[in-house]
C-alpha cells in the first residue's frame, strides 16, 4: 500500500509534511487577515505535523529523499515565513521611515538565514539519519523564539525595536555554531 511504501511521494509521512504545508499556508493567510488567534492554531497545528511526519517516517521506513526536501519546504513555510508574517504585521506594521526599512531588512535576513539553514541541513543529512544534536537553533525553534518575542510585543513587554533585534540574533543563531539537543 503506498501509504507504508517508502517510495511513495504519498506515503503517510509525506501526507503529513503536506498537511503541514497546508497549515501552513492557511495560518499566512490568516496573519494578513489580522486574524492572529487563528493563525497561531494552524501555526501550532503545523508544528504538530511536523513533528509526527518525523516520527512516523523513522517508525514505518518511509524516509526518503522526496520526503527531506519536501520536509524542508514546509519547515521554510511553517517555521520561517509564518512567524515572519506574525513580526512584521503584528509588529513592524506599525513602524515608519528609518525604523521600517530597519525592520524589513531584518525580516529578509531572517528569512535567508532559515533557507540556508534548511539548505545546508539538507545537504549535511542522509535521509532516516537523527543525530544527537542539531549544530545551530533548528527553525521550529526559531519560529517558537519568534512567536513568545510576537507575544511579548503584543502584552507590552517588548518594544518593536527589541523584536527587531531579537529577530537578528534569532536568525544568527539558526546558522551557529550552538549545539542543540534533538528531541
Amino acid at each position: 500500500m503506498f501509504l507504508y511504501n517508502g517510495k511513495s511521494h504519498f506515503n503517510m509521512a509525506n501526507l503529513l509534511t503536506m498537511a503541514n504545508i497546508t497549515c501552513g499556508l492557511i495560518a499566512a493567510y490568516l496573519v494578513v487577515r489580522h486574524q492572529f488567534a487563528f493563525a497561531a492554531l494552524f501555526a501550532w497545528l503545523g508544528g504538530a505535523f511536523d513533528i509526527a511526519d518525523g516520527k512516523i517516517a523513522r517508525k514505518y521506513g518511509l524516509s526518503n529523499e522526496f520526503g527531506v526536501q519536501l520536509d524542508s519546504f514546509a519547515d521554510f513555510l511553517s517555521f520561517v515565513l509564518v512567524p515572519v508574517f506574525f513580526i512584521f504585521v503584528g509588529v513592524y506594521e506599525k513602524l515608519q521611515g528609518p525604523a521600517f526599512a530597519l525592520a524589513s531588512a531584518v525580516s529578509v535576513y531572517y528569512v535567508i538565514s532559515g533557507l540556508r539553514r534548511l539548505i545546508q541541513f539538507n545537504l549535511n543529512t542522509d535521509p532516516g539519519e537523527v543525530g544527537k544534536f542539531f549544530v545551530g537553533v533548528p527553525t521550529p525553534l526559531g519560529a517558537i523564539l519568534l512567536w513568545l518575542a510576537w507575544l511579548g510585543h503584543l502584552y507590552g513587554l517588548l518594544p518593536a525595536w527589541l523584536v527587531v533585534g531579537l529577530m537578528a540574533l534569532i536568525g544568527w543563531l539558526l546558522n551557529s555554531k550552538v549545539k542543540v539537543p534533538h528531541p
